[in-house]
Parts: structure tokens; sequence; C-alpha cells
């Protein structure tokens, strides 16, 4: 396979994946917003929240001065100048379809495509926020679609296993992220006022698709440490940072048939550290002040592996 190809297939994935990330805790803050209260600096601070979940905070700042709802909505949604916007993964996502029509399904492309085309003759700036919501909502059902595409209709070959790899670096990349912006939120305000703020825990799991997962699995209190301990370790959440890098370096493993070569010998020694840490990890509680540093050394140790696999397969 083409390096070029390969690098297309891993960011489709990759593109999807965060656009789907992001309209789900976008609309999970915008149905929050319609449950609670949203006067004062508590709501401002939740949705300063999002931006830091959506990685933009610096940048949004740097062209509004002030924590508006539905300049954050449309920022996140739709800015041109947002590399992360959801308008600009699903582009990116069709770009890269585009240049590797041969070797994914016709109905892959033919979904990104229409997506792509009847954007063309929206105009957003005057979507009311009721509208974005909708927008929010297509884009997961988007997302579903593709996915089911991707695993109804794909040989399980190259070019399944390097989209696989990117579906699930992606996802396991925003859990980590998503942990760490919900514990030092929840940090600061505990030091505040005193009490823990199970709201917070409750809209993590909201983030990642996993509240009805939760509830089946242990009783409907929000426990900060059984939420941690689920959104990280959990083997059979599917978005559990372990469940997903088990399945990168599972995926990888296919791609090198079962062996370890000169070329992916640094790629397998960059996973099997991430898999050492989760093992000292595994059998003990981690504390709230050792949490942060866990999912920050994760999240390098993601850009580390997510370079690595780049230079290995298709960085030239």
């Amino acid at each position: 396979m083409l390096s070029r190809v390969a690098s297309n297939l891993f960011w489709i994935a990759r593109n999807v994946e965060r656009a789907e990330s992001s309209a789900r805790v976008l609309k999970t803050r915008l149905i929050n917003a319609l449950e609670t209260s949203e006067a004062g600096p508590l709501a401002e601070g939740d949705w300063e929240m999002i931006l830091d979940i959506c990685a933009v905070s610096s940048e949004y700042y740097d062209i509004h001065p002030v924590c508006e709802a539905e300049k954050i909505a449309r920022y996140i949604c739709f800015d041109r100048t947002n590399i992360n916007s959801i308008i600009n993964c699903m582009e990116n996502a069709r770009n890269n379809a585009r240049s590797v029509r041969e070797v994914i399904p016709e109905d892959l492309w033919e979904i990104l495509n229409e997506h792509h085309l009847s954007m063309q003759n929206e105009n957003v700036d005057t979507w009311s926020m009721q509208r974005i919501h909708e927008y929010l909502r297509d884009i997961q059902k988007l997302s579903f679609s593709l996915q089911g595409v991707i695993e109804a209709s794909m040989l399980r070959e190259e070019a399944y296993n390097f989209i696989k790899v990117g579906k699930w670096m992606e996802r396991g990349e925003k859990t980590a992220r998503v942990l760490n912006v919900v514990s030092e939120k929840t940090k600061e305000l505990k030091l505040q006022t005193e009490t823990d703020h199970y709201y917070y825990w409750l809209s993590a799991l909201q983030f990642l698709n996993g509240y009805d997962a939760y509830l089946k699995r242990f009783p409907p209190k929000m426990e900060p440490a059984q939420v941690i301990s689920f959104l990280i370790s959990y083997e059979q959440f599917p978005r559990s940072i372990e469940y997903c890098m088990e399945h990168v370096r599972e995926t990888v493993m296919k791609l090198e048939s079962g062996q370890v070569s000169h070329y992916s010998e640094e790629l397998f020694d960059a996973m099997d550290r991430v898999t050492q840490e989760f093992m000292k990890i595994k059998f003990r509680k981690l504390g709230m002040d050792e949490i942060g540093p866990f999912l920050d050394k994760f999240q390098n140790d993601c850009n580390r592996i997510s370079s690595i696999f780049a230079r290995t397969y298709y960085f030239v």
C-alpha cells in the first residue's frame, strides 16, 4: 500500500471520530443548559470546560473576548479558522476519502460526499441554536452510518486496519482529555465550595456516551472513583482508555502479521510502555491528585505513538 493511501485512511477515521466527539460534547452541554440554571460564573465555567475538551480555548479567546454559548457553539461547529471545527473535520475526511476511493467502499465515499454537498447550500450564519442542535445530532448519525459501512463492507485487510487505528487512537485521546478537564474542574470547585460536584462526573459519562452503560454496571450514584475507573480501565466499555489502546495494539499487530519487525520495533515499544502504565494503576485506586499527571502523561504518550506510527508507515 502506498504511504499516501495509508495516511488518508488513518485520517478519514480520526477526522470523523473527532467531529462526532465534538458534536456529542457540545450537544450534551446544550441539553444540560436547558435543564439547569444558566446564570453566574458556574455556567460560564461549564462553557469554558467545553472549549478545553475540544482543545480550542486559547484560539477562541483570541477571537472572542467573552464566553457566550452561541459564539462557542458556532466556533466549534462552523468556524473555518478553527482547524478542529466540525465542518473542517468533515471536509477533511471527505477530501481524504476522495483520494482513496479505489480502496474504500463506494457507500463510504457517497455518504461523506453527500454531506459535503448538502452543506454547500446552507447559510449556517442564519441557523438558530435549535438548528445547530439538529446539526449536531445529524453528525452523530452520520458517524454511526460511516462506521456501519466500514464494519459491514470492508475486507479485514490493510485498508480496514489503518482506519481502525485512526479511530481508536482518536477515541482514546478524547476520553483522556474529557477526564482530565473534568477532574481539574471538580478539583477547583471542591476547593472553593468544599463539596463534590457529581454533576460534572455525570457530564463526563454523557460526553463519552457512557452514561447508560455505567448505570447498567454500577448503582445510580456518581462516585468519582468509580467513574474514573470505568472510563480509564473498564475493559468492556468501548470508550475506556484501556479498551481503545488494546485495540490499537491488536490492530497494529494484524498489520504486522503478528510479528515485530525492525522498522516497527519502536512503535511496539511505545505501545508496551503505555500498557505497563495501565498495569501499574489497574489494581489500585488513583487519588484525585494522581489523575491529572497520569492523564497528562497518557496524552503525551498518545502523541508519541501517533508520531511513531506515521513515521513507521506513511511519513516521508
